[in-house]
């Protein structure tokens, strides 16, 4: 299973990151043949706590921005050429099977990277978790 994520430069609430491991966990769970594939776009905060999260249950895929103010410089043997965000971001979601957000706001807004990757995700048919600051799903 391919498992992309997305999430704001501020770190993920408490609740985010545990309502996030138990997406993953569940998923390990529900067929222990699947190997597992996890991209995120390695900026400081919630892809970094994500990166943290997932580094030893399997293969991450790194998709840096060009930008390096805000990069996390996360270690793994796979990572990608820079691209600009909204580019690198849409690569995210062209991979995955399964998108995983974790916004900052507790509803949906404009001129926001992580939910215009959500909007992208709708509009290519992916499946989409929206996880909200208070822990609560959304897709």
């Amino acid at each position: 299973m391919i498992i992309g994520f997305t999430g704001t430069r501020i770190r993920m609430t408490d609740r985010q990151k545990h309502v996030v491991e138990e997406i993953i966990q569940d998923a390990m769970c529900y067929d222990p043949d699947w190997t597992f594939e996890f991209h995120h776009g390695d900026c400081i905060g919630a892809d970094e706590q994500f990166h943290n999260m997932v580094f030893e249950w399997g293969k991450v895929i790194i998709h840096p921005p060009e930008f390096k103010g805000m990069r996390a410089f996360c270690k793994s043997d796979y990572i990608l050429p820079p691209k600009p965000y909204l580019e690198r971001n849409h690569d995210i979601v062209d991979a995955s099977e399964l998108v995983i957000a974790a916004p900052k706001e507790s509803e949906e807004i404009l001129r926001s990277g992580t939910w215009a990757t959500v909007r992208y995700a709708r509009k290519k048919k992916k499946i989409v978790i929206v996880v909200y600051p208070d822990g609560r799903l959304g897709e």
